[in-house]
């Protein structure tokens, strides 16, 4: 085939520009070819670019040469086209196009490239269940509508965040990618130096210390979309590298924070076409949430659970053998509707089979007030949970609503010991999997385009420190730069009771999913200096480590604080995904593989050598 070239030729307009009004005009578009329909003399070709489809016309009467380079044109082809509008007749309109009410017939095709045959189809969003395939040939799946609409997406995100802080006197500015190893939670990418052998720098998993002492430096308001990167096992929420919106601020209070962020994410939802309202979002501290929802990021679309345990008299509970010193929690999934008997037992031995190992006993699942088998407890139940059903969704209990009742098996587990809070955990994680296997008849995980969809939290109040089992050690619950509660200071309970101490630091939450994370930031070496110590740093390793930044702290360090959203999650929850791979252009697969790139690989010896490194087999 031979192919033509572009030369001095000049695209007019974009493929999903052309309306009505242009009727008449000659232009010029440049594009794929979406879908080509042969009908003897005309031929129509549906030519895509990133704003959308224009239908053309090759009439063999009007342009025999142009007609005949359509007989060669399939899919993918790259094409330039110069014609003359015109606005199409009765009844050939197509309304679900945004430029369905013209159509081009062209005087002129130039054919730029050919294609082969792409390995799923690119004209539409029929759904393409082999991931690997997609990934392997991202440059033709990142061509599909949507993907096309999810990125343009983000663009308009990215864009009203950096407008909402600039406006708001926040200044960009770049922190190193490569740096030195901190203590962050997850494992550190390391990159070997060649000029200093045997020593490496590490990726940034977040650009926390910088952003610190860029406050200490007195740039005041800081932001970021900065790229980050954290070597953890992977899920459909994480990506070994990430975009976050980081941001610092100094002399702040929470609410100066949760101000702010809440500016940006009316902004950012607004470039949906979601107006959020002026509602500030509910505040819920961290033992609240687990108490509530068994889980540190609720899904508020559900309903809370509920302790029963004081709805239980002492009779009942020895009636159905329910140790007294054991909670009984409740939760109900709104509209279930009835349960056959089939049905109800299964869900049964589903609930023990998950759980069975986890010390949870089930006592109830079933329409409330329809269930003989438990009738004493339901009657003891009902009305608590009904209350919690009308606080919910501000109607009645109807009956239609799943119910499950759950407690600790007698001989309670070992972990009941130091944890108090594992059984709200436990029965949190039960409510949201069975949220999920009733999605459909509930409806509440739907979007509708709406900002009820959306249910925003700010979790406050963690745990300072999370007692690590393995090594019998506290460790820092979120990162040691952290601000203790100041009466957590002053008490001494920082140093003397480490379970109790509470931190300045606070998630925003969506919807269960956890957007973001920041605190209140230590500001006061001794402070500081003391955190350390309690994670079992001595002052030495402390000063190896962290040197840098204690003596900077010394230098009239003004109180601050920040937060980091994850840009990826937002952009994935408004458009309705349930990956992040939909978001990221490139991403990774759950093996941590760029399958189009075939990354990662060896590299030579040559460059092993230079690096002062040597590769041998794990044992």
């Amino acid at each position: 085939m031979n192919l033509d070239f572009l030369g001095t030729l000049q695209r007019t307009h974009k493929c999903g520009e052309l309306r009505s009004t242009n009727s008449g005009e000659t232009i010029t578009i440049m594009g794929w070819v979406n879908r080509r329909r042969d009908h003897g003399n005309l031929i129509f070709l549906d030519v895509r670019d990133r704003t959308g489809i224009t239908q053309v016309v090759l009439d063999k009467e009007v342009s025999p040469l142009a007609h005949a380079k359509a007989e060669a044109a399939r899919p993918e082809y790259v094409v330039a086209v110069t014609g003359r509008v015109r606005e199409r007749g009765e009844g050939l309109k197509n309304p679900k196009m945004e430029t369905g009410d013209i159509e081009v017939v062209a005087q002129e095709l130039l054919l730029l490239n050919d294609a082969k045959t792409p390995p799923f189809p690119i004209a539409d969003d029929a759904p393409i269940t082999n991931e690997e395939i997609r990934l392997k040939y991202r440059y033709l799946d990142l061509r599909r509508p949507e993907l096309q609409r999810n990125f343009v997406l983000r663009h308009k995100v990215t864009r009203a965040i950096r407008d909402f802080l600039s406006d708001n006197d926040f200044l960009e500015i770049e922190t190193p990618l490569l740096t030195r190893s901190t203590p962050e939670g997850a494992r550190d990418y390391l990159v070997p130096s060649r000029v200093h052998p045997g020593h490496f720098y590490a990726l940034p998993q977040s650009p926390q210390i910088f952003k610190q002492i860029l406050m200490i430096s007195g740039f005041d308001r800081y932001f970021q979309v900065a790229r980050c990167f954290r070597d953890e096992d992977l899920r459909a929420d994480r990506q070994p590298d990430f975009t976050q919106i980081d941001l610092e601020m100094t002399f702040p209070q929470q609410e100066t924070i949760f101000k702010i962020v809440e500016g940006f994410l009316h902004a950012a939802f607004s470039t949906a076409g979601i107006e959020l309202g002026t509602e500030a979002f509910v505040q819920m501290t961290y033992d609240e949430a687990v108490a509530k929802y068994g889980i540190d990021k609720p899904d508020m679309r559900l309903p809370a659970m509920v302790d029963l345990s004081a709805q239980l008299t002492a009779e009942l509970r020895e009636t159905l053998k329910i140790d007294p010193a054991l909670p009984v929690l409740g939760f109900t999934i709104p509209r279930v509707g009835e349960l056959s008997g089939t049905a109800r037992k299964a869900l049964v031995n589903e609930i023990r089979g998950g759980f069975g190992d986890c010390g949870l006993d089930f006592l109830d699942v079933a329409r409330l007030r329809t269930n003989e088998a438990f009738v004493p407890l339901a009657e003891a139940i009902d009305g608590k949970l009904s209350m919690e059903m009308a606080i919910f969704d501000g109607t009645s209990h109807t009956g239609n609503d799943l119910a499950v009742v759950i407690t600790p098996k007698p001989g309670t587990p070992a972990m009941w010991n130091y944890d108090r809070q594992w059984i709200w955990k436990r029965v949190g994680q039960l409510r949201l999997d069975l949220a999920k296997k009733y999605a459909e008849k509930h409806g509440l995980f739907t979007q509708t385009g709406t900002a009820a969809d959306f249910k925003f939290l700010w979790v406050t109040d963690f745990p300072m420190y999370e007692w690590n089992e393995e090594h019998k050690t506290w460790d820092a619950a979120h990162h040691p730069f952290t601000s203790p509660h100041e009466d957590d200071i002053t008490s001494g309970r920082l140093v003397h009771d480490k379970g109790a101490v509470r931190a300045l630091a606070y998630d925003i939450v969506l919807n269960g999913t956890e957007l973001g994370s920041g605190s209140i930031r230590i500001h006061r070496k001794d402070v500081q200096a003391e955190i350390f110590r309690s994670l079992g740093m001595s002052d030495e390793e402390a000063h190896e480590r962290f040197g840098f930044f204690l003596d900077a702290l010394e230098y009239g360090t003004p109180p601050h604080g920040g937060i980091a959203l994850g840009l990826d999650r937002i952009v994935m929850i408004l458009a309705g995904a349930t990956s992040l791979r939909e978001v990221i252009a490139f991403p990774k697969t759950a093996k941590a593989i760029d399958l189009m790139v075939d990354a990662p690989t060896p590299v030579s010896d040559v460059q092993l050598r230079d690096l002062s490194l040597r590769v041998t087999k794990r044992s």
